[in-house]
């Protein structure tokens, strides 16, 4: 199995990793004003930034939601985290519930023509605004490619995938979100920041 993010997409997870870790740094740097012989907690360079991101929010968060998806599918969704460079950007981990390797829908993808020629991804997952009565379709870059995790083709018995999807912002006011992936059921779920 194989889980292949675009370059942007990419840098954008490094960069919440690298904030969320001078987040830690700062806070841990707080007071006492004594000789700090202990070193701090960093992102070290060898970890792989998906999994860090994924430990960090599991470590402090109920999740937001946990759809049931075909065949033992589940997806739990950990964060929904609103950026300041106007995008919401879902986090979470697909786990394989069933008791054999089980082969991902393509239909998670979508039916887009410029996402589906790019392989398989979780293009196809949409955020729902009810009261401005929107939907919120993943984000793609210049070439076509959804900032989302793309190349999970298949997922063993009980493995479990980090998986990452990015959304245009709805507006501020709108916290509450319908979030919807072919093949799932649907879930609201809370957009923080």
């Amino acid at each position: 199995m194989s889980v292949r993010f675009t370059a942007k997409a990419h840098r954008g997870m490094v960069a919440l990793t690298v904030a969320a870790g001078l987040a830690v740094g700062l806070v841990g740097c707080g007071g006492g004003g004594g000789d700090d012989k202990k070193p701090e907690t960093s992102a070290s360079p060898s970890r792989d930034a998906r999994s860090q991101a994924s430990t960090q929010e599991g470590e402090s968060e109920v999740p937001l939601a946990e759809l049931k998806g075909p065949n033992g599918l589940q997806l739990q969704i950990t964060s929904a985290q609103r950026d300041s460079g106007g995008f919401v950007t879902v986090g979470g981990e697909l786990k394989n519930d069933s008791d054999k390797s089980l082969t991902i829908p393509a239909q998670l993808s979508g039916d887009e023509t410029e996402v589906l020629r790019h392989g398989r991804s979780f293009g196809g997952a949409t955020l729902v605004d009810a009261q401005g009565k929107k939907r919120y379709y993943v984000l793609r870059d210049t070439d076509g490619r959804p900032l989302t995790t793309t190349g999970v083709s298949t997922v063993k018995s009980g493995e479990t995938v980090p998986v990452f999807m990015q959304f245009p912002a709805p507006p501020a006011e709108a916290s509450e979100v319908t979030f919807q992936l072919p093949m799932f059921a649907a879930a609201p779920i809370q957009i923080t920041g």
